[in-house]
């Protein structure tokens, strides 16, 4: 079996190269992405939710007005033509102004798009959608219909997500399909490969479940480490076959499956390129991180400012080098995993990638 600690040495070097690649990024610290948690409401009750979404929130959706005059403050600053603007949520789709936040976005510069569970992307809202400038759109599919609705904890939830991603190669929309992969539809990832070249998918992105907000309630989310290993190896056969492009999630340093199971090296771009701005206006970066990694809020500081000279938690990883971290030798490829992994309050990281797949 392989070893994903066993790196050649021209991977190595690769991987050296990519240090001072990611050292340069972060001291730049451009911002490329900016998520929107629109909403903290949501169709369905996942298992995995990281949110603790559901249908009624006592957190009040934003205005549009409000996030759109904060996206105002940073045009100065970023290229709005390269960067990308991503309403998530709870489910984004359950408020009825997206079109309305898209249309001021598009008048900015910035093209947009939207993360969602499919429940509520009918063919009209689609439409509506496109024609205020949507350009990306992500939906999840997590195995088949038993274990989809099981995932997400509704009957109809399979059926929506299937009509909604049959839609996505129809447009000329930059888009994937994401799954989750967990002991329920571990074995079904070769049939979900299967319909979704049959629907015409171009693009597929795998993640595995990470144990925050219900995933750790739910041990049965969690693979074990011969299967967590398996996972990667499913991808690379997957992409060596070409009928259909497939990545592995942005987490964890995977040492020889670098670069064989996603097109990039590892790279946590939290706070580097990557910002957030919370239901409640708190300013972060990818919406898990929340209570110590909040940098400011949109109801009393100025975004811009904000981006520019805050997040040093984030730039600056060197404290994460402590527990399992802090004698590893690829320390300073994965400079501690990605943040979502850290505990508030220890530090500690939940699992190390490597770790797992090498049954340490």
């Amino acid at each position: 079996m392989d070893n994903p600690k066993k790196i050649p040495l021209k991977k190595r070097l690769a991987l050296n190269l990519y240090d001072i690649y990611r050292h340069d990024v972060t001291k730049e610290h451009k911002l490329t992405y900016l998520f929107w948690e629109c909403t903290l409401r949501c169709t369905l009750n996942c298992l995995h939710c990281g949110s603790d979404c559901r249908q009624i929130s006592d957190a009040k959706d934003m205005p549009v007005e409000d996030f759109i005059n904060a996206v105002k403050q940073i045009v100065p600053i970023v290229d709005p033509h390269h960067t990308m603007v991503v309403f998530t949520g709870g489910e984004a789709l359950v408020r009825k102004d997206l079109e309305q936040a898209g249309l001021e976005l598009y008048k900015l510069g910035f093209p947009w798009g939207i993360v969602s569970n499919g429940h509520l992307l009918t063919k009209e809202r689609m439409e509506s959608l496109l024609r205020a400038g949507m350009r990306a759109c992500t939906i999840s599919l997590d195995g088949l219909k038993d274990s989809h609705n099981w995932l997400r904890q509704n009957a109809l939830s399979y059926d929506r997500a299937i009509n909604a991603i049959k839609m996505l190669p129809q447009t000329d929309l930059e888009y994937d399909v994401l799954t989750c992969v967990n002991n329920r539809n571990f074995e079904e990832l070769p049939q979900v490969k299967q319909m979704l070249i049959d629907f015409g998918v171009k693009n597929w992105r795998i993640a595995t479940i990470f144990p925050i907000g219900r995933a750790a309630e739910n041990p049965e989310l969690q693979l074990p480490n011969d299967k967590f290993k398996a996972v990667f190896d499913f991808i690379e056969a997957t992409r060596k076959e070409d009928r259909i492009h497939v990545n592995y999630g942005c987490e964890g340093f995977l040492g020889d499956y670098e670069s064989r199971v996603r097109d990039n090296f590892f790279f946590c771009r939290a706070g580097i390129n990557i910002g957030s701005i919370l239901v409640d206006g708190s300013i972060s970066a990818c919406p898990d991180l929340r209570n110590r990694f909040i940098q400011g809020n949109i109801y009393k500081d100025n975004f811009a400012d904000v981006w520019q000279n805050r997040y040093q938690i984030m730039r600056d990883r060197s404290w994460t080098k402590t527990g399992i971290c802090k004698d590893c030798e690829f320390f300073k490829h994965c400079e501690g995993n990605g943040l979502h992994l850290r505990d508030e309050e220890t530090n500690e990281l939940a699992f190390c990638h490597l770790k797992r797949m090498t049954g340490e």
